[in-house]
């Protein structure tokens, strides 16, 4: 199915099963433990055998020699898969560096070998008998070094220059000219990287913990050599990813490697301290923010720019490309900087891009309305646009910026904060509210579906879409049941796996649009061959409880299947709307914290999202993205920061007693507002993603509100308590 004009009514619009708040349909097996993950595909994979990963010492240099004796001696040792003997392997399309190491070590932790054995503790074991002698080079590994010698990426962004930003800036009679950071940070999502893999002959199953299964079998085939049709991935269930499970790990790799190397299936899970530094991070950037402005808030010129760093190969953190579209500004300038690091990979993590870049242009928006006397909420609204402000000819399909932050506002009892920083106590606390725009563009993916009609009345679903706890299983069941006519209870859906046909997969905020989108375009395809099938008119006829009406005629669906079962495939392929109309999300977060004046703690109090984001497929789900995402800000603003040893080039807190994200005592009351909108420039669906939209913002809104209720800017992430502590005001 093309798409490639507005969405008209269709099926979706009858919103029986669509936009309902239902429960996940794979709550049940979540709640009981019982959904198999990648490391847990028991019933499938009988007497697998244990691998350990071995990581590189050093950031960067040579192995000069593996002494491996001890451990092939050792008690249960099946296998040792190093780069010497694991034959010739290519790079991957989706990895900067390789995913098995030597002799060339290109990041700290880097996997270099592969001890398989019996049980987990002895391959555990003997990893640790295993000697490597390195020849370590110098390296880069600090980002404001690196900043002078960083290179403009044009693949990824090109500089932009609208108007003359430099003289529009000097002439203006308000500036703000700043620099901010934000730190390199970990997906640590709960579940670690892990798979499974068996050969039978030339042919590998793997069973692995990611969120684009079409990337992953591609990159496995060419890595290894093989045609990719001698490859089938599976993963049913994600325990998290947010961007770190895009591609695939050294663990699906090495444990494909060991899985032929010992002749029997195995099974790695990378260890937690081994996650930070041998998978990808969201790399730092160091970001300069100049607006210019009239004194009556109107944005004359506003420029962006941004360093961040990567592995030689690897790509840039856009931190500049939501400044492109969110607020208006006749004079223009944006340029993104990458600069090459020796640290390990950069690569997504949720909201690329868009999460840093709002952690300081949102700031930066508060210091200018300070600046003009202005309400922070009003300065915004002041400086809203309805089109590209890059290209005036192009309006966007929807934007409802405006909404979100007087709605919020309300809300939120915004009137009540008092503009004077500082000036609000409750007994030891300072406390002070905050706001920021959220933005994230809406992507759209090719994505296809087969749907299979039973004797039973039932439809299943199969496609390779993934489920990353996002609640996949549902919205597709959701769509099914509302164009086929059915209740939810007679749908069934399988997913995750690479023998069904190719989705959109779970990444960028794409998933939930085009796959359903896709599943769409199969049971259209469906409800023809069906409505032929039982001699009714595929243009008139009507799907609804369990029946087919056309011409006065009302049939049973499951009659369509009484001599076999009916199959029908299709995909939803997207033609240039996206070039017609700018397609973006839009959010308006507000939150409220208190500060110990004592100490400099910061608390949050409670938490407001309002979400433009086209139709809401399912509310309950929505909110649960939301309101993590919300959490996932908390960190970002009070505490996440992978630290850098800038001498031997690794991340030091590489587990999750150092690395400290948001807990459950850390998360106060939170409240989701959907607007209601319907994008039919987006897709059949007229839904957008939501998932990474409700982080976009977050942390700059904590950060506003800290500076409320303390008076002191804080311009370098995560904001702890010694940025704060010597400036707070005396206590008395």
């Amino acid at each position: 199915m093309k798409f490639d004009t507005p969405a008209t009514h269709n099926p979706i619009d009858q919103l029986k099963v669509v936009g309902k708040p239902l429960d996940r349909i794979d709550g049940p097996l979540k709640t009981t433990g019982t959904a198999p993950y990648a490391y847990e595909q028991h019933e499938a994979v009988r007497n697998a055998v244990y691998g350990h990963v071995i990581g590189a010492g050093i950031a960067k240099g040579r192995i000069m020699s593996m002494e491996l004796e001890a451990a092939r001696r050792a008690p249960g040792v099946l296998a040792i898969v190093t780069a010497a003997n694991a034959g010739k392997l290519a790079k991957g399309d989706f990895n900067t560096a390789r995913l098995l190491g030597g002799p060339a070590i290109q990041h700290y932790h880097q996997a270099v070998a592969l001890v398989v054995a019996e049980t987990f503790e002895q391959a555990r074991a003997a990893a640790g008998l295993v000697r490597i002698s390195y020849d370590r080079a110098g390296g880069a590994f600090d980002l404001a070094a690196a900043k002078k010698s960083a290179v403009v990426s044009e693949r990824e962004q090109p500089d932009i220059a609208v108007g003359d930003f430099a003289g529009a800036f000097a002439a203006a009679p308000v500036q703000l000219d700043a620099t901010y950071t934000t730190p390199d940070q970990s997906h640590a999502m709960m579940e670690p990287h892990a798979s499974i893999a068996s050969w039978d002959g030339d042919k590998l199953t793997l069973w692995t913990s990611n969120q684009m299964i079409a990337w992953g079998r591609g990159d496995v085939a060419k890595t290894l050599g093989i045609p990719k049709e001698n490859v089938r991935l599976i993963s049913p269930f994600i325990g998290g990813g947010f961007g770190g499970k895009l591609f695939v790990r050294s663990d699906a790799l090495l444990a494909a490697l060991g899985a032929r190397a010992a002749g029997r299936a195995v099974k790695v899970a990378l260890p937690r301290p081994l996650i930070a530094n041998n998978t990808t991070h969201r790399p730092a950037t160091i970001q300069r923010i100049r607006i210019g402005a009239a004194k009556d808030g109107t944005i004359t010129a506003i420029g962006h720019e941004s360093w961040s760093g990567d592995l030689p190969g690897g790509g840039i953190e856009n931190a500049v490309q939501q400044t492109r579209l969110l607020y208006a500004g006749a004079n223009r300038m944006m340029q993104a900087r990458l600069a090459t690091l020796d640290l390990p990979e950069a690569n997504a993590m949720r909201a690329p891009g868009e999460a840093p870049g709002l952690m300081a242009l949102e700031i930066a928006m508060d210091e200018m309305a300070d600046k003009l006397g202005m309400d922070p909420v009003e300065f915004r609204i002041r400086n809203d646009t309805q089109v590209d402000p890059e290209k005036p000819e192009r309006a966007f399909s929807q934007r409802q910026l405006v909404q979100c932050l007087r709605t919020g506002a309300e809300r939120f009892g915004w009137k009540k904060r008092n503009p004077k920083h500082g000036g609000v106590r409750d007994g030891r606390w300072l406390v002070g509210m905050g706001v920021a725009a959220g933005f994230r563009n809406n992507l759209v993916m090719k994505s296809a579906a087969r749907v299979r009609l039973g004797a039973d009345g039932k439809v299943t679903v199969e496609t390779d879409m993934t489920d990353i706890g996002t609640g996949s299983y549902t919205i597709i069941g959701q769509t099914a049941a509302e164009v086929m006519g059915l209740p939810l209870d007679k749908v069934v859906v399988r997913l995750g796996d690479s023998n069904f046909p190719v989705s959109s997969g779970s990444g960028g905020q794409w998933g939930a649009n085009s796959s359903t989108a896709g599943v769409y375009a199969a049971c259209m395809k469906l409800r023809q061959v069906v409505a032929e099938k039982l001699g009714l008119d595929a243009q008139t006829a009507s799907f609804a409880d369990g029946k087919v009406s056309a011409g006065g005629r009302s049939v049973a669906l499951a009659k369509a299947a009484e001599s076999g079962e009916v199959v029908a495939e299709d995909s939803i392929e997207f033609g240039d709307l996206a070039k017609k109309f700018q397609q973006s999300t839009f959010a308006a977060h507000f939150v409220e914290v208190g500060v110990d004046i004592a100490t400099g703690e910061s608390r949050i109090r409670r938490m407001l999202a309002v979400c433009a984001a086209g139709r809401i497929l399912n509310p309950k789900q929505a909110r649960s993205q939301v309101i993590g995402a919300m959490t996932m800000g908390i960190g970002g603003a009070l505490s996440e920061e992978l630290a850098v040893d800038k001498r031997l080039g690794f991340f030091v807190n590489h587990d999750l007693a150092g690395y400290e994200v948001a807990v459950h005592a850390d998360v106060p009351h939170q409240e989701v507002i959907f607007l209601d909108e319907a994008d039919d420039k987006s897709s059949p669906m007229k839904a957008k993603g939501v998932g990474e939209l409700g982080l976009c913002g977050v942390s700059a809104a904590i950060a506003n509100a800290i500076h409320n209720a303390t008076g002191i800017r804080v311009r370098e992430y995560p904001i702890t308590l010694d940025k704060l502590l010597h400036h707070l005001p005396a206590m008395a």
